[in-house]
């Protein structure tokens, strides 16, 4: 990779840990079509997998208490029958075809969040399972497998001060098996220690903005952002085939 596109990954993560703190959500939707993109299918869901990991551990440190268990359990668990599946597909698909897919994943997810669906099938233990399993394959097939999570949680009616550490929970066993599925990108020395910097910059910049953004309005903007990447990725794989 040449000077520039490490100056563009440490962007795309920065922008990405940003929204993550800003919003409590979005990272892997913002910086997953940029990275593949930029890394290739991939590596690019390797590192997604990997920072989104980071990020809900240290997120998580002062809610742990709030985690709910009876729903935590079916949901991890279909998670990690799932995620081999998503691996075998991003190693198995031509690039091409792979963008289609990503792209097309991120963009259906988005607009599934943006419309808040309410769906029966997305209620209690079933609920969780389908959700769980959804999510895996999503995250370890391309790295966004937050939604399926955030639709059980709309359709189980939790509030955001509920939502948050479960959800980081959620994404630190997901994306630990997606990693374990995976694996660990193949960064220089040099670009580990821009992702890693940026990713704490971009903390501090998020956590910053908090309280000045309006939550609503911070939340739209991470959807548009990541429609516009997936839609990106769908056009570039057209392009290709």
């Amino acid at each position: 990779m040449t000077v520039t596109a490490d100056v563009l990954l440490a962007g795309i993560v920065l922008l990405g840990s940003s929204v993550q703190w800003l919003t409590g959500m979005g990272f892997a939707l913002v910086t997953v079509p940029a990275l593949i993109l930029l890394l290739g299918p991939a590596q690019g869901v390797a590192l997604a997998n990997c920072a989104a990991g980071a990020i809900c551990l240290v997120g998580m440190a002062g809610g742990w208490r709030l985690v709910r268990p009876r729903a935590m359990v079916p949901l991890c668990a279909a998670a990690a029958c799932t995620v081999p599946a998503g691996t075998w597909v991003t190693h198995r698909l031509p690039q091409p075809w792979l963008l289609l897919v990503m792209g097309g994943l991120v963009t259906a997810a988005v607009l599934l969040v943006m419309r808040g669906a309410r769906v029966a099938a997305l209620r209690g233990t079933r609920g969780a399972v389908f959700a769980g399993a959804a999510g895996g394959f999503m995250n370890s097939a391309a790295g966004v497998g937050g939604p399926p999570f955030s639709l059980y949680a709309l359709n189980a009616g939790w509030t955001v001060r509920e939502f948050v550490p479960n959800a980081m929970f959620y994404g630190v066993i997901v994306n630990a098996f997606s990693v374990a599925s995976n694996g660990v990108p193949g960064l220089r020395g040099v670009q580990w220690v821009l992702v890693i910097g940026a990713m704490g910059v971009g903390g501090l910049v998020g956590r910053g903005l908090a309280s000045r953004i309006p939550e609503r309005r911070a939340r739209m903007l991470v959807l548009l952002l990541a429609l516009t990447g997936g839609i990106t990725a769908v056009g570039k794989g057209l392009w290709g085939l």
